[in-house]
């Protein structure tokens, strides 16, 4: 089950960056804010990548912690920035985009996943270790 979660969140985080380090350039041109859309665009998907090689390689909680604040926080974005046109919020641009397509939805579906996963990784890496202590208490005294 763990290998399974790994791979997903791994996998949801990775169209994550794929989609949004192709759409980097596009962004470019976004109005307001301190930050240009195409860096925005570029942080995120770099940051989805390095959590996405941390999850493979590190199956413990505050992996999965990260995974799931990185994946959550751009589904939450996708869906405000699509149905709320905010505006500049403090340095980042106006990324209101209220049209759909094709690398949207696989963006949203990955973060989604990866989402869900991590989420519930968190919780089965938190529960091995405590059975793996339990059991080691039950244990009686020098049995090997």
């Amino acid at each position: 089950m763990g290998l399974i979660l790994r791979l997903l969140v791994a996998a949801g985080l990775a169209a994550d960056a794929y989609v949004h380090w192709v759409f980097a350039p596009d962004m470019a041109f976004v109005e307001g804010g301190a930050i240009g859309g195409d860096l925005l665009f570029r942080i995120q998907a770099a940051v989805a990548g390095v959590v996405a090689v941390v999850v493979l390689t590190y199956a413990s909680r505050w992996a999965y912690a990260l995974a799931f604040l990185v994946a959550a926080s751009a589904v939450g974005a996708i869906v405000l920035y699509y149905y709320v046109d905010v505006g500049a919020l403090g340095p980042l641009p106006d990324m209101y985009e209220p049209v759909w397509y094709a690398e949207k939805t696989i963006s949203v579906v990955g973060e989604g996943i990866a989402a869900l996963a991590a989420l519930a990784g968190f919780f089965v890496a938190g529960r091995g270790r405590r059975e793996d202590a339990e059991a080691l208490e039950r244990e009686p005294a020098g049995h090997i």
